[in-house]
């Protein structure tokens, strides 16, 4: 089947939510955009769904493994509702890209096969699609021996598909002696070591840069930035919390688990170049992976001085979602918001309003086939 000439079908649409992730921000701009939607849930971490946030699912699917959705009666059920499905990290993670790719018949929102992007070890991954964008991200080292400055380790944890155990080192040494601990204490094993990242630590003020990229150019141009955030992290802000000295008395591994996010602010007279930043990188999206970026996209890095030039700033890129972000704060903190509800002439209270006008007007004009892989 066909997921385009399925979406091109639809008389109605029913938005099809992962129950993880970014389920709550997604049910409330869906239902404030009047669709009805469908929560796929695991059992035994549903309830803040099924329970605590009833009212913003129309229709709840139950599963005992979240890639039971790839069975065919789910599918089939998904399909009979008219359901264009809004991906994102936990639905990448958990269902599989393999899965995504080539099992889900159901219409998603967005260009299913950039999801795998995210993976440091696909041949096409983030850092390729950078490159062939233009746009600095930090220098990478092979092998732990190259390391000759302040470098960050980027290591899957052990237990966590989903989260990183990131550390730093300075030296080849300093690097084993970390890795050898974390592994002895079950924080990272040796085939998540194998595949780390290790590239240079940016000196800089970090930015969580949001855009969402249309599929439907002619109707509302090529993207919109929706704002800038950061990320609050377990147990690395516990630390942060506390002086230096005492900071140094806790022999405990610092982890970078992710639990929630914060809005910030850019001066004006560096945003354009985050903006070309965006505008640089849709393009190379859209000629290694037609059509392209759908929807939303994170351009997560930092502000810091050029290497070449100690006096100007640049913004380098040290990751990239290429979905939902997960990142409510950004409705309600980003000053983009009133921005964008004056360009569009709508009302525009959160990012996912924009995935949800897109669809909209998809509908109106006859043209799904063309918002969704």
């Amino acid at each position: 089947m066909n997921p385009r000439k399925i979406a091109a079908s639809y008389e109605d649409v029913t938005i099809g939510i992962f129950g993880s992730h970014s389920a709550k921000e997604v049910g409330m701009a869906a239902k404030a955009w009047g669709f009805k939607t469908v929560i796929v849930v695991q059992r035994g971490r549903d309830k803040l769904y099924t329970k605590y946030n009833r009212h913003l699912y129309d229709e709840v699917i139950m599963v005992e493994k979240f890639k039971d959705m790839l069975n065919r009666e789910i599918q089939e059920k998904l399909l009979e509702l008219n359901t264009i499905f809004i991906p994102n990290r936990s639905f990448a993670v958990y269902v599989g890209y393999d899965g995504i790719e080539k099992e889900f018949e159901v219409p998603i929102y967005g260009n299913r096969f950039m999801l795998r992007a995210e993976e440091r070890n696909h041949p096409k991954n983030q850092y390729y699609l950078l490159e062939k964008a233009g746009l600095r991200y930090p220098k990478e080292f092979k092998s732990p021996e190259e390391i000759d400055r302040l470098v960050i380790v980027k290591v899957q944890q052990a237990k966590n598909p989903l989260e990183r155990a990131f550390f730093y080192a300075v030296s080849p040494e300093d690097y084993y002696e970390q890795a050898e601990r974390l592994l002895k204490e079950g924080v990272i094993d040796e085939e998540g070591l194998k595949k780390a990242r290790i590239e240079e630590y940016v000196l800089g003020a970090r930015f969580n840069a949001n855009f969402h990229s249309y599929a439907l150019k002619d109707v509302f141009g090529n993207f919109d930035f929706v704002g800038f955030s950061d990320r609050r992290q377990v147990n690395l802000q516990g630390f942060l919390n506390l002086p230096a000295k005492d900071q140094l008395k806790i022999n405990v591994p610092v982890k970078n688990e992710e639990i929630g996010h914060f809005g910030v602010t850019m001066r004006e007279s560096k945003q354009q170049e985050v903006y070309e930043a965006a505008e640089k990188f849709i393009e190379a999206c859209k000629a290694e992976f037609p059509p392209g970026i759908i929807g939303m996209f994170g351009l997560q890095g930092a502000m810091a001085y050029s290497p070449e030039d100690e006096t100007k700033l640049e913004f380098v890129i040290f990751d990239v979602s290429f979905r939902v972000p997960g990142d409510p704060a950004i409705g309600s903190t980003s000053p983009e918001m009133r921005n964008l509800t004056l360009k569009h002439g709508v009302k525009i209270e959160d990012p996912l309003d924009l995935t949800m006008m897109e669809i909209k007007k998809a509908m109106e004009l006859k043209r799904m086939e063309e918002i969704v892989t």
